[in-house]
């Protein structure tokens, strides 16, 4: 199903505190050192709101401003929110070779990053991608988290592979050249087709390719990044789904019934039977964007978590 994904948005499309200006960074952004290079981070809300802070992490072919513009600069009206670049997207380096594309290993970074920054404990909200590199986080760091919270989260082992472009994208030589000759012209023709197959049964914003910077997934470095997340993706799943009824800290589990990027049936309904307590939330209607489209409900649940986990 995360083929869907790649697919959509695809061809379709030690210094804390550093000013460094890299591509795709935010103004008002920090450049964290940690392991192997740095990771873009962005920070809003009050430094002193009470509760965790929410750590809020985006899917494949994303950068976080997908996670701010549609939910992050809303829960920073109440709560300390941490946006991350995950390595290799946006303003972020790749921090090392293939290895990178475990979500497991991009957990390591991210933690790194939280303890640099003295964050204490987070609530981690993941889209996606994303599902696995939260849970990812509550398994291998169970220190630094306080609540779990995945939108349409790719947690489980699944059957379908990566999509072919992203196949040869994510082969090392041959995938160099593919990303630096055809991604760019194909993608930028194709790139508001696959953004609006991604948003489906909904209609994406007018302007949520300018306002997100979602055509820096064309630059070939980035491009092969996501691939090899995508490409990697469910092999990492078999090895750590097993682990999921090891998760103890409150968890929301958000997912829609016509999400077909990320099927519920697949990933939230059995790892909702996996984690003990949690909470399964099925959005009638909606699909793979969530945070988009039923945002006054996502931040709700969102909330529920952080108050119980303070």
């Amino acid at each position: 199903m995360l083929a869907a994904a790649g697919l959509a948005l695809g061809l379709a499309a030690l210094g804390f505190g550093s000013t460094r200006a890299a591509p795709g960074a935010d103004p008002d952004g920090l450049d964290v050192a940690v392991r192997g290079g740095r990771l873009h981070v962005v920070t809003l809300g009050p430094r002193n709101a009470p509760g965790p802070a929410i750590l809020l992490l985006h899917g494949a072919s994303g950068n976080h401003r997908d996670m701010r513009f549609s939910i992050g600069e809303r829960l920073a009206r109440r709560h300390r929110v941490i946006l991350v670049d995950r390595p290799g997207h946006g303003g972020s380096d790749r921090l090392g070779g293939r290895e990178m594309a475990s979500p497991a290993r991009q957990g390591d970074a991210v933690a790194e990053a939280l303890d640099r920054m003295r964050v204490g404990r987070v609530v981690v909200v993941g889209h996606s991608w994303s599902g696995a590199l939260a849970a990812s986080l509550a398994l291998d760091h169970p220190r630094l988290v306080a609540g779990l919270v995945t939108l349409s989260g790719a947690t489980e082992p699944y059957e379908d592979g990566a999509a072919w472009y992203n196949r040869i994208a994510a082969t090392p030589l041959l995938g160099d050249v593919f990303a630096a000759t055809i991604v760019g012209p194909v993608g930028r023709a194709q790139f508001p087709r696959g953004v609006q197959s991604t948003f489906r049964p909904h209609r994406p914003p007018a302007d949520y390719i300018a306002m997100t910077r979602a055509e820096l997934l064309l630059r070939p470095a980035e491009f092969k990044a996501n691939a090899q997340d995508l490409v990697d993706l469910r092999g990492f799943l078999r090895t750590q789904a097993p682990r999921n009824g090891a998760i103890r800290v409150p968890t929301t589990i958000v997912t829609a019934d016509r999400d077909d990027i990320v099927s519920p049936e697949i990933h939230s309904r059995p790892f909702h039977a996996q984690v003990r307590g949690s909470k399964l939330v099925v959005l009638a209607g909606a699909g793979h964007m969530p945070h988009w489209t039923e945002t006054d409900r996502v931040v709700a649940e969102i909330e529920a978590v952080a108050a119980k986990s303070r």
